[in-house]
């Protein structure tokens, strides 16, 4: 019989088990969180007359961690509906849980005698065959596992997730020695294809792979800095987005994590390793076990390595002076390297141009990289078996750009090494391997297929046919057409994807001629189009510098025809005689959402951001966005039948005019930017073959194009009704004056115009009176102030 997960228990309703619960009941999985019975009344519990034996008294611990997932941001749900997924209990009454479940999973405080008795309770009560695993970050496996009933011994293992559960892809799969070797590819597979996870397969060793790694760099990183005598943010200038690390860099990472976390995960490498040198690079400086004491903890507490502060002037973040203990003001690491990587282009180019540097980010990036590189290399076959679980561990669990073998290839092996060997380092033996056996780079590409190096010679990398790589497509010459802004690929099974690859994805001229081009080339020669790409975002909207600039020469006519070029395009789209489908991601915003509206389906990531946003720049949906809204929330509505169409017109006035964002692709439905027959792509690796997918089965199931629809409007009637919702909110203060006048516009084309309420208009019409409120707002200079502030400060103006 195939396993699956169909419920699973949670001990533990901490931070950790709330957001693992939370996630569990995101991808559809019923789950029990359970956790201790609490030895006291709260004040509001005996307020009530509740006494120690009350249900909701005994379950209050793990009732709270569930309450507090509507609070926590970012959100740890998908949809606050999925809440009801969750039901609570205890340790002590609800025991019998647990032989109902499919995977245990422990999140319980980080100590091995209390998880044993946790454990001990779970072996007594499972049923036969029931994964059970822990969430540790670093205890051993094989000790939580000691007496335990062998049946239980083989179905248990680590399952590490980081903080927060849904958010980050990393999840480190730990079997212990007894573990049956179809528990952890079962798990391994679950992570991945059910949670939408990157999983990786680690040893039974302190702290596993990303923490050990990643915990080593970071106390380097504090080392060099209090050696070289910077500062806290002058690190964090070069430390972050310029090396291929996230903003948060150094220091602002540590306060996001809490540094009685980061402090507790060092001391369990210190403890647990044997080396001096390694034990005495884990020891807490001075300065940090002070902040401890402080409770200083970063982002829970208000105040770590950063503080903000309300001055005259408005919030003002200062940075802490480690040597004094007295937060300033901040300052950042002025250097030429740093400005030289920011123009180079690819990631070699920009290591280089910083860690070779002779200036202080120069130093501090060297000597940094260097001991990093060298600790992941010495460790591997301790903690890894290869290094491509090593990169995958550091770029899914700490969000670097580049794993650490990647990074040694694109500052070149041979270099980096001769200079570490000047300086006295040890090479470690896999490396020593590497350039003994005449080769220079960790990973190698050959005839499109990308190798690693094992075992003294390069072996294929594992490819998955749920994983479509437009690089590697592309390095195949199988682009049929591009330009500029957009590429045209075959992607296999006669069907083409349409990938844009402007500055931000933004939507211009070049990409709307590709996306036409692509139209009549599917149309004749494929059997469908997906809309796609692998950039950081899937398109943030249209070109407003483009519009702005035009719309400040007055160069009215051109603007019409790109306006007018654009919804006839996405009309093109719309009634193709292929299926289309639009496989949106993260940040799918404004003209992004206008892409995806004419497509037959819209397969997204989980992690989709979706929005018609165009009011903060002074607009309204002008590519045909403002027509589809309106046909969406009118589709529910029975035809032939005498129903009030004001609820539903004043809900998509409500959507665009609050410029609306789902926080996931699932709460997109919510909103109407996607359809119930859309779909969701829990792991965002598999988003272009799901979307390929999906044309498939549309091609092979007699399909049939869509067909233009007239639409009954509310007319001028059902516009005063908007207008009047409106001009309460200005009344109100909740609204500026331009707002106001935005959404006077927004509701003549919803309403349909000047016409009586129920006549009927073409979807032509309705793009006619979108167009034209499009282009007289952007002729008013409180639109072109804010998309100048939006230009400028990547924010929207209130004005």
């Amino acid at each position: 019989m195939e396993r699956s997960i169909k419920k699973a228990v949670v001990l533990g309703s901490g931070v950790m088990g709330a957001g693992i619960a939370a996630h569990l009941a995101n991808v559809g999985v019923p789950v029990t969180m359970l956790d201790i019975v609490p030895k006291e009344l709260t004040e509001e519990e005996k307020k009530k007359g509740l006494t120690l034996e009350s249900p909701e008294v005994r379950n209050r611990i793990a009732a709270n961690g569930k309450a507090r997932l509507l609070k926590e941001k970012p959100a740890p749900l998908y949809e606050k509906s999925n809440l009801n997924l969750i039901s609570v209990g205890n340790f002590e009454d609800d025991r019998d849980k647990l032989g109902d479940a499919d995977w245990i999973i422990e999140v319980v405080v980080e100590n091995l005698d209390i998880k044993k008795k946790v454990f001990e309770m779970v072996d007594e009560h499972r049923k036969p065959g029931t994964i059970v695993s822990s969430n540790t970050s670093g205890v051993s496996i094989n000790a939580m596992a000691e007496g335990r009933s062998e049946d239980f011994r083989k179905h248990f293992l680590g399952t590490h997730f980081f903080n927060p559960p849904r958010y980050l892809k990393l999840l480190e799969i730990i079997p212990s020695d007894d573990t049956l070797p179809e528990i952890t590819q079962f798990m391994l597979e679950f992570g991945e294809k059910k949670l939408g996870k990157g999983t990786v397969l680690c040893k039974d060793t302190p702290n596993f792979i990303a923490n050990r790694i990643g915990i080593y760099g970071l106390q380097v990183t504090v080392q060099e800095m209090m050696r070289l005598g910077l500062r806290v943010d002058e690190v964090d200038s070069a430390t972050g987005p310029a090396i291929g690390r996230p903003k948060s860099a150094t220091f602002r990472t540590l306060d996001v994590v809490g540094l009685d976390t980061y402090v507790h995960v060092a001391n369990n490498v210190r403890e647990q390793v044997n080396d001096p040198e390694e034990k005495a690079v884990f020891e807490i400086p001075a300065f940090i076990e002070k902040m401890v004491e402080n409770k200083w903890l970063g982002s829970k507490t208000g105040q770590g390595f950063y503080k903000k502060e309300k001055t005259p002037e408005g919030k003002q973040i200062l940075t802490l002076d480690y040597n004094t203990l007295e937060y300033v003001p901040r300052k950042k690491l002025k250097a030429p390297s740093l400005e030289a990587a920011k123009s180079a282009k690819g990631w070699d180019k920009k290591l280089q141009s910083i860690v070779y540097a002779k200036d202080k980010a120069g130093e501090l990036t060297w000597n940094i990289m260097k001991k990093v590189l060298l600790y992941s290399a010495a460790k591997i076959p301790e903690i890894a078996d290869d290094i491509v679980s090593v990169d995958n561990a550091m770029k899914w669990g700490f969000g670097w750009e580049l794993g650490p073998f990647e990074i040694w290839d694109a500052i070149g092996v041979e270099k980096s090494v001769a200079r570490m060997k000047e300086e006295g380092e040890k090479i470690p033996p896999l490396v020593e391997e590497l350039l003994a056996s005449g080769k220079k780079t960790f990973y190698q590409k050959e005839e499109g297929a990308r190798r690693f190096f094992v075992g003294g010679a390069y072996k294929d990398l594992e490819e998955k046919p749920e994983i479509i790589d437009l690089a590697r497509l592309k390095e195949q010459n199988r682009v049929i057409k591009k330009n500029s802004g957009a590429s045209l690929i075959d992607i296999g099974d006669d069907v083409a994807l349409l990938e844009f690859h402007s500055p931000n994805n933004a939507i211009g001229v070049d990409i709307l001629q590709m996306l036409d081009y692509a139209v009549d080339e599917v149309d004749q020669n494929y059997r469908g189009l997906v809309i796609g790409n692998q950039g950081k975002n899937f398109c943030v909207g249209a070109n407003i510098m483009f519009m702005l600039m035009e719309a400040q020469d007055e160069n009215w006519f051109e603007i019409e025809m790109v306006a007018k070029k654009f919804q006839g395009i996405m009309s093109k789209v719309k009634y193709s005689r292929k299926p289309v489908v639009a496989a949106p991601f993260a940040m799918t915003l404004g003209g992004g959402v206008e892409v995806c509206f004419p497509a037959d389906r819209v397969q997204t990531a989980a992690e989709t951001y979706m929005g018609l946003v165009e009011v903060g720049v002074g607009l309204i949906p002008g590519g045909g966005g403002t027509k589809e809204m309106l046909l969406r929330h009118l589709e529910g509505v029975p035809q032939g039948t005498d129903v009030d169409l004001q609820p539903f017109v004043a809900k998509a006035f409500e959507t665009i005019a609050m410029a609306k964002v789902s926080t996931s692709g699932p709460e997109a439905k919510k909103y109407n930017y996607l359809r119930d027959h859309d779909r969701i792509s829990i792991n965002q690796d598999y988003l272009l073959y799901d979307a390929k997918q999906q044309v498939l089965s549309l091609a092979d199931n007699n399909y049939r194009p869509q067909q233009p629809k007239n639409v009954k409007v509310i007319g001028e009637t059902g516009r005063a009704a908007l207008k009047l919702a409106a001009q309460t909110m200005y009344w109100g203060g909740q609204i500026s004056e331009h707002d106001l006048k935005i959404a006077d516009k927004l509701a003549f084309v919803l309403s349909g115009g000047n016409v009586p309420a129920g006549t009927e208009v073409s979807e032509q019409y309705l793009l006619d009176l979108e167009r034209e409120a499009f282009l007289s707002l952007l002729g008013e200079p409180k639109t072109q102030q804010r998309m100048q502030h939006m230009i400028a400060k990547g924010k929207p103006l209130r004005n």
